[in-house]
């Protein structure tokens, strides 16, 4: 009895050894399995890598790299990844989206840079290359636009001009800085009438107008002398929601507005303003009346001119003596009178001229013009 017990005891005992074994064969078998096949997953990658995943080096050669990602925490298989998938690439993603860029704010009503009352003086040397070294951020046919803030107006400045190269360094040199500091979006346009015919400041400032707009899409002019120099960096050179006279307290005039209905020296109209009344009078030739004729415009439209404060509006001019074939008009007071029935046919609709030359240099963009001779004057005997 007692042997047969020990028997089935032991037969038992060798069962369970047998069936431990058979369990043990199995885990084996898995876990040979487990490893061949990633082992072939490894070459697999291997193989694919070389023609599209591989890394180079400086020296084009392909470098791969090994984790295993099944130690110390993982379950997976090892694989292979290449340095660009270790590394953080340098180089952008093909659907990376770059960040929007942000918006440039739009420029303040008043620029916080402005110093108010200047000192101007005309005693200093003064050369074209001085004016270029103190602007460097003004461009190729003196253009600027300010970087920090986005201008509600593109500004062109129109210069009649002839033969005054001394006032025009000086004026230069003061107005860059003081339209950088006013945040103005502007270009400077002298418009040099050719010939020692008699001067004609009106259609010059037309002629200016429309040159103007075949290089740039502005909508406000600025009409200035070349001898006159703001006193003030607050007032401002950009158009209004009326015609702006800015000029109304010169030196020479004891720094008060001459008379009511003066529009002379500096003034500035939008491009729609500036239609309205057709421009400026062609028929000018000679000293004084066109800005008279300019103001009977505006009115006779039914618009207002506009002013800054008198403290404000000072300028200095810069003493000449008058230019040669620009004698007083004797037929000024004549036109002045006869304005709305002269206006809209003489003026920007009805302007003809001829372009010599357009320079551009560092400060400036020089239009030569011809525009033509005044008629003769008819003798009453």
């Amino acid at each position: 009895m007692t042997r047969l017990m020990l028997g089935r005891t032991l037969e038992r005992i060798c069962k369970g050894v047998l069936l431990l074994c058979l369990v043990h064969f199995l885990i084996m078998m898995i876990l040979y399995f487990d490893v061949y096949s990633q082992r072939f997953d490894i070459f697999s990658r291997f193989n694919n890598g070389r023609g599209a995943n591989a890394s180079r080096g400086a020296n084009g050669a392909h470098h791969y790299y090994y984790y295993n990602s099944s130690r110390p925490n993982a379950t997976f298989a090892n694989f292979l990844v290449t340095a660009d998938q270790l590394l953080p690439s340098g180089r952008p993603e093909a659907n990376h989206t770059p960040p929007t860029p942000k918006p440039i704010p739009p420029c303040p009503e008043v620029p916080p840079g402005l110093v108010g009352r200047l000192l101007i003086e005309f005693s200093s040397m003064m050369t074209f290359e001085r004016v270029q070294r103190e602007n460097p951020n003004v461009t190729e046919g003196g253009k600027y636009s300010p970087q920090d803030c986005r201008p509600k107006q593109k500004v062109a400045i129109i210069i009649p001009f002839r033969h005054r190269e001394h006032h025009l360094k000086y004026w230069l040199h003061y107005l860059h800085p003081i339209l950088r500091r006013q945040k103005i979006d502007y270009g400077i346009y002298i418009i040099n009438q050719l010939g020692e015919d008699t001067f004609n400041r009106a259609k010059l400032l037309n002629v200016g107008y429309t040159e103007a707009l075949k290089d740039a899409e502005y909508d406000c002019f600025i009409f200035s002398d070349v001898d006159l120099i703001p006193m003030d960096d607050r007032n401002l050179y950009h158009c209004y929601d009326q015609p702006r006279h800015f000029a109304i307290a010169m030196d020479k005039f004891g720094f008060r507005l001459p008379y009511a209905g003066y529009f002379g020296g500096v003034s500035g109209l939008s491009k729609k303003q500036f239609l309205k009344i057709n421009g400026f009078p062609n028929e000018y030739w000679g000293w004084g009346g066109e800005d008279d004729d300019i103001y009977n415009r505006i009115t006779l439209n039914g618009m207002k001119v506009s002013r800054p404060d008198v403290k404000i509006g000072r300028y200095r001019m810069i003493k000449h003596e008058r230019d040669k074939h620009n004698e007083p008009n004797p037929q000024r007071f004549n036109k002045i009178q006869n304005t709305k029935n002269t206006m809209r046919k003489d003026g920007i609709s009805s302007l003809v001229y001829r372009v010599v030359s357009v320079k551009k240099y560092p400060l400036y963009t020089n239009i030569s013009v011809e525009i033509g001779k005044p008629p003769p004057r008819i003798i009453r005997g």
